[in-house]
């Protein structure tokens, strides 16, 4: 049976803490926190959890009066997901929520939307999602704004709308910063650093780097990163030595030490033909400290050495 909808908020703010809790319990990484003060989620979702063919990523933010009143503000991003699908997605959340009017729906909602991919990948047979999603999500994005749901429709209130658009649209690639280079016989490194705060940022910035015709010819593209989930208190993190071994977990290793949050460091090494042995690594996590340290990731190399530097929100500043 549904629990006894209490109006007030203090009831709506412990219906949503404990089905976020649940939510963070049954998807695990692909649940993330944008802004636990504002109530700010979003889950990536796809057909196949061994081998996804086809993903989306459900951004939400929670009303006060939700789940008694107000159904959550939503906005999904796909860069496939075109017009009169992305109405038919739209219309069946909404169908969800009418049925359900007054309950915790989120994981309805989830699970809609993986059985809407399932549907398509099914039916299309070959997957349509384009290769360079970075490339064209934008524009994309803003061809399809006439089909974004309207939240009006959910009488839901424009202010947060807007927050929420602030906050979680992740579409756009972040600002991808590059460092000084450091040489050593014959072999040069070199460290490219981007915020993040959700997993297919991650990628966006990957592909993005790998446009560049200079950094996709590089022997290796080590990264590693780290992103701060408020509602665990732990983080999301991950690296890829990209046949350097042992290189990305020690990268990883420096971002613990420097107590560093949603960032991303990848560092570019261009073979020379000498052998480095353990200088390579040196040279690696010296270029990402570098990098951390001038934008402004962590106080300073010698501080960050000796006892592991708090974190710095990055200087807001123009790229050079």
């Amino acid at each position: 049976m549904a629990d006894i909808i209490n109006p007030d908020n203090e009831g709506d703010l412990q219906a949503q803490i404990e089905e976020v809790e649940a939510l963070s319990s049954i998807y695990g990484d692909e649940w993330c926190v944008i802004d636990e003060a504002s109530r700010i989620f979003c889950i990536k979702v796809s057909d196949d959890l061994d081998e996804p063919k086809l993903t989306a990523c459900l951004q939400i933010i929670l009303p006060p009066d939700y789940p008694s009143v107000s159904p959550p503000i939503y906005q999904i991003n796909a860069a496939w997901l075109r017009g009169p699908e992305r109405a038919k997605l739209a219309n069946s959340l909404e169908d969800l929520y009418v049925e359900h009017m007054g309950e915790s729906i989120l994981y309805l909602w989830v699970e809609k939307i993986r059985e809407f991919l399932v549907e398509k990948s099914q039916s299309s047979g070959t997957v349509d999602q384009p290769e360079n999603v970075n490339m064209t999500a934008e524009e994309e994005v803003d061809d399809d704004d006439e089909d974004i749901p309207d939240f009006r429709t959910f009488k839901l209130n424009t202010e947060n709308a807007h927050l929420f658009m602030d906050h979680a649209n992740d579409e756009e690639v972040p600002p991808i910063k590059h460092g000084n280079s450091i040489t050593d016989r014959r072999s040069t490194f070199q460290p490219h650093l981007a915020p993040v705060v959700t997993p297919r940022q991650v990628k966006m910035v990957l592909e993005s780097l790998y446009e560049n015709k200079k950094i996709a010819s590089a022997t290796h593209n080590i990264y590693a990163y780290r992103i701060y989930c408020e509602d665990k208190h732990s983080f999301l993190q991950d690296c890829e030595d990209d046949g350097e071994t042992a290189a990305g977990g020690r990268l990883l290793h420096l971002l613990q030490i420097l107590d560093v949050r949603n960032v991303m460091v990848v560092v570019s090494r261009w073979y020379g033909g000498i052998l480095l042995g353990p200088d390579r690594f040196k040279h690696i996590n010296n270029c990402a400290r570098n990098i951390l340290v001038e934008e402004g990731y962590t106080v300073s190399t010698d501080e960050a050495t000796k006892s592991g530097a708090k974190t710095k929100r990055p200087k807001s500043k123009k790229s050079k």
